[in-house]
């Protein structure tokens, strides 16, 4: 499960760089390293949300309904 973890906070990171990029194509190096800090922190606070969601629903997603 680390290695999932570790996936989806780069991947994170790589769109949020790759985002500034066609916002900006002249960003600097200090700017994608924001973007890329910004989307690996973004991933961890989604996930951290959607777990109290399914936390507090009482549900688990792999059970019906």
């Amino acid at each position: 499960m680390g290695i999932l973890n570790t996936l989806e906070e780069v991947a994170g990171a790589v769109v949020a760089v790759e985002g500034l990029k066609k916002v900006d194509p002249n960003a600097s190096l200090l700017g994608e390293a924001a973007a890329a800090v910004a989307g690996y922190k973004g991933v961890e606070l989604v996930k951290e949300k959607l777990d109290e969601k399914t936390e507090g629903d009482g549900t688990s997603p792999d059970q019906p309904a």
